[in-house]
């Protein structure tokens, strides 16, 4: 049930967009390796009123709402000039108690599988258009004071609905979700869900979802160009969250082109922050920000990384890669040199090496990790859902706080700042 409210080349382009996949329904991802037949602690800690088959994520967007009312889905590719957030509930399995999806969630044969369903999707909220009628009086911007006054009400919306979440969880940080290209509305909020699930229902859950998924042969470029156009709204949403005394910190993870929106956005407010003398780490506290397959160029992230020091506004910056990764591949022919397909020859060879000695020297900082392959989707791109090693990994980094190299996260170093994650990792033996 929708509640949509205000109260509460050519080839080349069609492969790239048939990459990353639009499905109706998807299989829960599988357990990370981490807790299949593991003695790590997993859902023993979930607070009782969480302890349910479904989870309820909140959602932020400017996805134009769907005016087609047998859509499946309440937002479509299209771009609205407004963001709006709202509550919405992923069901991680058909007819499954809550000791049911434990069982199911902490083990690597699942007895039948898991499929994720759509449940309720509510908008609660939605800020007025961009841009603001504005008038300019001697060289000064004076904004409109009724869309001011607007925009105060909804964010405090906005942040009366993180409040309620938040007074479910001990752990008062905020965990924000960024897809990439070629992504529904639907196929964001399912990955959301599931990764705050196996994060232990710890924090409040936050999924971005821009107007991504466009179909056809031009799939691609329409992603691109919406990347470009929600860094506005992203860093509405952004500052909302980090201004709340309540939130503790932030951990965001991007994938794909959602790591062109995110580093776009944290550059320009980080040059806000900045230029008014405050420290971005304060400001904003990002204490993670976890680039999954960036299709980034990698000159873009030296620029911004090392020219601009965004790496030394966030607690950890943390990169996956992979030359397994066949989408960027395609889009590399299309751009040339996606980050996320890059070994340490190319980086080293297109960072000095006082950039590379400064920005991977401190384990604290930087870190760039490589999985050379295995289980993932049929292009390799969606390695950190749907490998185990690898969303072992993030959980160890998000939920537990670990560094590469100590005994809990026992990566193989390659180089300063580089590691690989191995074979049967995070355990001595394959799984």
């Amino acid at each position: 049930m929708w509640i949509l409210t205000s109260g509460r080349g050519i080839v080349i382009v069609l492969l790239v967009s048939l990459a990353a996949g639009c499905a109706t329904y998807r299989p829960l991802m599988p357990t990370p390796s981490l807790y299949a037949d593991q003695d790590w602690p997993s859902f023993a800690d979930v607070p009782a009123s969480l302890r349910t088959p479904d989870v309820d994520v909140m959602y932020a967007t400017d996805r134009k709402p769907e005016e087609d009312e047998s859509s499946h889905v309440p937002y479509g590719f299209r771009r609205s000039g407004s963001l709006a957030f709202g509550s919405v509930k992923v069901n991680l399995g058909s007819d499954l108690t809550w000791d049911d999806l434990v069982k199911a969630s902490e083990t690597s044969k699942r007895n039948h599988l898991m499929e994720m369903s759509l449940g309720s999707v509510e908008e609660i909220g939605r800020f007025p258009e961009t841009p603001a009628p504005h008038r300019v009086v001697d060289a000064s911007t004076i904004i409109d004071r009724e869309y001011e006054a607007k925009v105060d009400e909804v964010g405090e919306q906005f942040r009366e609905e993180i409040r309620r979440r938040l007074a479910a969880t001990p752990r008062k940080e905020v965990f924000i979700y960024v897809h990439g290209y070629g992504n529904t509305f639907e196929d964001a909020v399912f990955v959301a869900g599931e990764y705050w699930h196996f994060l232990g229902r710890e924090g409040v859950p936050i999924v971005y979802t821009w107007p991504a998924g466009y179909p056809g042969l031009f799939g691609y470029t329409y992603d691109r160009e919406s990347s470009e156009f929600t860094v506005l709204h992203f860093k509405q949403m952004l500052s909302l969250v980090s201004e709340m005394p309540e939130v503790k910190a932030l951990h965001i993870v991007a994938h794909s082109r959602g790591s062109d929106v995110v580093t776009t956005a944290v550059r320009e407010l980080f040059i806000y922050a900045r230029g008014a003398g405050i420290h971005p780490l304060e400001r904003y506290k990002i204490r993670n920000l976890v680039l999954a397959a960036p299709d980034l160029d990698l000159e873009v992230i030296r620029q911004r990384l090392v020219g601009e020091l965004v790496a030394y506004g966030v607690g950890h910056w943390t990169m996956y890669y992979s030359p397994a990764d066949k989408a960027l591949g395609l889009a590399e022919m299309l751009f040339a040199s996606p980050a996320g397909r890059v070994g340490e020859e190319d980086m080293t060879t297109r960072f000095n090496a006082k950039e590379l000695k400064g920005i991977t020297s401190r384990a604290n900082i930087t870190s760039m990790i490589r999985f050379g392959g295995g289980e993932s989707d049929g292009y390799g791109h969606s390695y950190y859902r749907t490998n185990p090693r690898v969303s072992s990994d993030i959980v160890l980094l998000l939920r537990y706080g670990f560094t590469p190299g100590t005994p809990e996260r026992t990566l193989v170093p390659l180089a300063p700042g580089y590691w690989d994650i191995p074979p049967g990792y995070p355990n001595k033996s394959e799984n």
